[in-house]
């Protein structure tokens, strides 16, 4: 695209103003941040899924693909496609990192659940419209482990010089194994000029017979979820095979409300609710021409189990392997991770133990694929522990549920310096608000006041209230609730900071 493209083009609101378009094409990570890992309960939740696990070096998934964007060359900025709910703490994440000082980060947040296709989507649309047709895309899932930096981005540098000369690019992954879990990719001739290979075919989740058949015979590789295409040839693509959804998508970007310099973009929810929520293999690259694949050569993994997760921890002489305060006794070919307590095995095989705070997985390692159905059955008896760990991360800070009884909940609080909670009201429980450190400026009906170390302040039931942190350490604080119901849905915001009335 020229730089002489012009307001008002392609659905876009006459009082929209676009950016410069860049004279050479720069790369855009695009982090696809979602989705519950339910295979990974208890550790990986709803409100905490996959992306933000801490792995056994203190990493989470998401840092780690963060790091790896980041190292690549060229880059104008990194988008982040999330769920509202995820926002916080995407953002932190990116803080830990310390960011990088020539590259920004951009969130656009999804105010429902869709598939990557949407996702995708509404990246490239707003890409397109500041940086140009020919700004190169390259689309990362958050969850996924790969520890070569150095080959990944001398991968991704295959992948954009095709992207730029129009390619829609899949990143395509050696089979170790049959696996009946992944997709395939059927590679053709090598494309001519390039380092990459046409792409004959894509084969969905095979049986064990076919995935047999297709490792013996090479020339088929993973299908890894990962993706790089230039802007303005995968709207493209979108215009050729998906024409309805690219007009909710162009509807979504005009009904978005975006200022200048924003760095977070809540997607518009009726339009963006109205894109099919397809993936990005059925609705594009499976029906496109132009798709090329590059054989990695970095190592990579979905962690999409626990299976998964053991193979990064060093097994035993017993073929056991272990994460925290454990003991085996007469054990083989176990998983053992513990976050706190010690765990202890006896005359026991091939199973999987997962101990967190609030709950405890047994599973045999065969068939760890099945954890999903107990999340499924905990979400539909309305167990909170399919969504919530016993601590739980806010925008604000976390808290913490020490001790759960009939008619009474004891909390532990933190609050980040600066931050606040809601001006909320509570119709069934009143609070008992201890201060252990630091200092909470409190609104407690029509009077404000501040609560140092040592004292304490009586919520009634029915009374506006809001919590405040106007110091530089973190508030610790304890809150003990009593009443008839004590769930988390009975608050009634009347003000928010951070935009959840």
């Amino acid at each position: 695209m020229s730089a002489g493209r012009r307001i008002g083009q392609a659905g876009y609101p006459s009082n929209r103003v676009f950016l410069p378009i860049e004279p050479n094409p720069m790369l855009i990570p695009m982090i696809l941040s979602g989705g519950a890992g339910t295979r990974l309960w208890p550790v990986s939740r709803e409100s905490h899924p996959k992306p933000f696990m801490r792995l056994a070096d203190g990493n989470t998934l998401l840092g780690l693909t963060y790091r790896r964007a980041l190292a690549c060359d060229d880059l104008a900025e990194v988008i982040t496609i999330t769920n509202r709910d995820y926002y916080f703490q995407t953002r932190d994440v990116w803080s830990e990192l310390g960011g990088n000082a020539a590259c920004t980060a951009r969130y656009l947040l999804e105010p429902i659940g869709r598939n990557t296709a949407p996702a995708i989507l509404a990246g490239a649309l707003d890409a397109q419209a500041r940086h140009g047709d020919d700004a190169v895309l390259l689309v990362l899932p958050a969850d996924h482990l790969i520890r070569d930096a150095a080959a990944f981005a001398a991968d991704v540098a295959r992948a954009r010089a095709l992207a730029t000369d129009g390619r829609l690019v899949t990143f395509g992954i050696r089979p170790t194994r049959p696996e009946t879990g992944f997709g395939y990719i059927r590679a053709g001739e090598p494309v001519p000029g390039a380092d990459g290979h046409e792409v004959l075919g894509f084969v969905e989740k095979p049986d064990i017979e076919e995935a047999c058949r297709m490792v013996e015979d090479g020339g088929h590789y993973w299908n890894s979820g990962m993706f790089c295409f230039a802007a303005g040839s995968l709207v493209e693509a979108f215009a050729e095979f998906a024409p309805e959804m690219l007009a909710a998508g162009e509807r979504c970007r005009t009904a978005t409300l975006v200022e200048s310099g924003q760095r977070f973009v809540e997607l518009d929810r009726e339009s963006f609710a109205a894109m099919e929520n397809i993936s990005i293999d059925y609705a594009i690259m499976e029906k496109a021409a132009n798709v090329a694949v590059v054989p990695a050569a970095f190592d990579w993994s979905d962690i999409g189990s626990w299976t998964a997760l053991a193979e990064l921890t060093e097994a035993d002489a017993e073929g056991n392997r272990v994460e925290g305060d454990t003991v085996m006794v007469d054990s083989h070919g176990c998983f053992v991770r513990s976050d706190e307590r010690t765990v202890a095995t006896v005359g026991v095989d091939d199973l999987v133990v997962i101990d967190t705070a609030d709950a405890l997985l047994v599973a045999h390692r065969d068939r760890v694929q099945e954890v999903k159905e107990v999340v499924a059955r905990l979400k539909r008896s309305g167990h909170e522990a399919y969504k919530l760990h016993r601590t739980v991360f806010r925008p604000w800070g976390s808290y913490t549920v020490l001790e759960n009884g009939s008619r009474y909940k004891i909390k532990r609080i933190e609050v980040k310096p600066g931050e606040s909670l809601s001006l909320q009201m509570h119709h069934h429980r009143s609070e008992h608000w201890i201060v252990v450190s630091g200092m909470a400026r409190v609104v407690n009906g029509d009077k404000e006041f501040f609560v140092r170390p040592n004292e304490s302040t009586y919520i009634p039931a029915g009374h506006k209230h809001r919590l405040e942190n106007p110091g530089v350490v973190n508030l610790v604080m304890i809150e003990v609730q009593s009443g008839e119901y004590l769930g988390e849905d009975d608050i009634v915001r009347f003000s928010d900071v951070y935009g959840r009335v």
